[in-house]
């Protein structure tokens, strides 16, 4: 199994960011539904205004080159769309377990 996680900053207000995020999380959420090989998504929101990283996603899927499948999916490029003009800074770090 591989976790893919991925933290991003985002740009705007405090409430724009907050938006975005919150339309980002819902779209994350249903993928597991609409992907086959995505075990489990899990989606969470900064609340500590003292750090600068807005989100964070974890994805599980069977193998590594299941995460390709997953970040190229139709459902997947659409969620990821909404960052579109509002991503700063992205991370990612993807490990077997």
């Amino acid at each position: 199994m591989v976790k893919h996680i991925v933290a991003f900053k985002l740009t705007g207000t405090p409430q724009e960011r907050l938006d975005v995020a919150t339309r980002f999380r819902e779209a994350l959420l249903a993928l597991p539904s609409q992907i086959s090989v995505l075990e489990s998504m899990e989606v969470g929101i900064n609340s500590n205004p003292a750090e600068e990283w807005d989100v964070v996603l974890t994805a599980v899927v069977p193998t590594m080159a299941d995460v390709s499948v997953y970040a190229m999916h139709p459902a997947h490029l659409e969620a990821a769309a909404l960052l579109a003009g509002h991503k700063a800074d992205r991370a990612c770090v993807d490990y077997e377990f």
